[in-house]
C-alpha cells in the first residue's frame, strides 16, 4: 500500500469511529429488546397468523440474535450460533405480540447445529413436526423470521423452493440438510422451514452459502487479529469494557461486514427429523413449564 491509500483508507477508518453509532466488538450487534408484529399480523393470512404466533426472537444480549419456533410439545428449536455464549440467565425471547419469554434452560447439540429451549412458563400455539422431511424438489417451501433485526423489529415471510439435499459430516456425524434456493439472511436461523401453505415444520434454517473462496475469510480473521500496527481508537467489548483497536481490525471488521452479508440464493435447513432425534435423546430433559 502506498503513502496516499494508506492515508486514504486510515481517513476512512477513522471517520468511521467518529459516526455517532461508534465501534462495536466483532460479534456484538445491536439486539433487538422489542418487536413490532402488528402491520405483519394484520395483514397476514389465518394460516399464516398461526405460523407467526409460533415465532420467536431469540437474543442473546451484546452478541446478537436470531429467530426461534415453539412447538406443539412446548419447546422452542432454534440454531446452536443464535444461542451462543448466553446462558439461562442471559438468553430471552420475544413473540409476535412482544411478551418477552425467558428460558429454565438450554440444551446445545453442537453435531447437529440445533438448540432446544425450555421456556419458564407455558407458552400456547406451537407448531407440528412434519412426518415426512423430504418434499420433492421444487416444493415451495417458507420461513418466518428476522433478517437483520429489520424494519424494527418485524418478522419478515422469506418464500423459496426445495432444491435438493445433502449430509453434513462437517462435524464427524451425518446430519440431514435441505437445500433451499431462496432468500436466507443473517437472522433468519433458527427460523422453522414450512411447506408453503402448511404449519408443519421440515426443517429448521441453518445457513446461506458463500461464493468466496476460503482464503478470502482466512485473510479477514488474520487481519481481525492483528493487534499491532495503527491504533485507530477503542471500542466496547462484550462485557462493556473498552479497548484499542488496530487499523487491521478495524479493516477486517468492515470487510468481514461485506463478506458475511453477501448472499447468493441458496441456503439450507436441518431436517425436522433431526429435530426429531435430538428431542427424543433428551425426553428426560424437556419438560415443560406446566403453568
Amino acid at each position: 500500500m502506498n503513502l496516499r491509500s494508506s492515508f486514504f483508507t486510515r481517513s476512512v477508518l477513522l471517520g468511521l469511529l467518529s459516526l455517532p453509532f461508534g465501534l462495536r466488538t466483532f460479534a456484538q450487534v445491536a439486539v433487538p429488546t422489542s418487536v413490532n408484529a402488528g402491520l405483519v399480523i394484520d395483514a397476514a393470512g389465518p394460516e399464516q397468523r398461526k405460523s407467526l404466533n409460533a415465532i420467536y426472537l431469540i437474543a442473546c444480549p451484546n452478541v446478537g440474535f436470531g429467530s426461534g419456533f415453539l412447538l406443539d410439545t412446548g419447546i422452542v428449536v432454534t440454531n446452536v450460533h443464535v444461542v451462543a455464549t448466553c446462558t439461562e440467565q442471559t438468553l430471552f425471547g420475544i413473540s409476535t405480540a412482544n411478551k418477552v419469554v425467558r428460558f429454565s434452560r438450554i440444551i446445545r447439540d453442537a453435531n447437529r447445529g440445533l438448540a432446544l429451549l425450555v421456556p419458564a412458563e407455558k407458552l400456547p400455539n406451537g407448531l407440528k413436526l412434519a412426518a415426512k422431511d423430504s418434499p420433492e424438489p421444487g416444493t415451495t417451501v417458507s420461513t418466518w423470521g428476522y433478517p437483520f433485526g429489520y424494519n424494527g423489529i418485524s418478522p419478515l415471510l422469506s418464500v423459496g423452493y426445495v432444491s435438493g439435499y445433502r449430509e453434513d459430516t462437517s462435524s464427524g456425524k451425518t446430519v440431514k440438510h435441505i437445500v433451499v434456493n431462496g432468500a436466507f439472511n443473517h437472522g433468519n436461523s433458527g427460523g422453522p422451514l414450512l411447506v408453503s401453505h402448511d404449519n408443519q415444520v421440515i426443517g429448521v434454517v441453518v445457513l446461506t452459502f458463500h461464493f468466496y473462496p476460503p482464503e478470502v475469510k482466512q485473510i479477514i480473521d488474520a487481519l481481525s487479529s492483528q493487534k499491532l500496527g495503527v491504533m485507530l481508537g477503542t471500542m466496547a467489548g462484550p462485557d462493556g469494557s473498552r479497548q484499542e483497536v488496530s487499523e487491521a481490525q478495524v479493516t477486517g471488521m468492515v470487510l468481514n461486514e461485506f463478506y458475511e452479508k453477501t448472499q447468493v440464493m441458496i441456503g439450507e435447513a436441518i431436517a425436522g427429523s433431526e429435530v426429531a432425534s435430538m428431542i427424543r435423546e433428551h425426553s428426560a430433559e424437556l419438560v415443560p413449564a406446566t403453568n
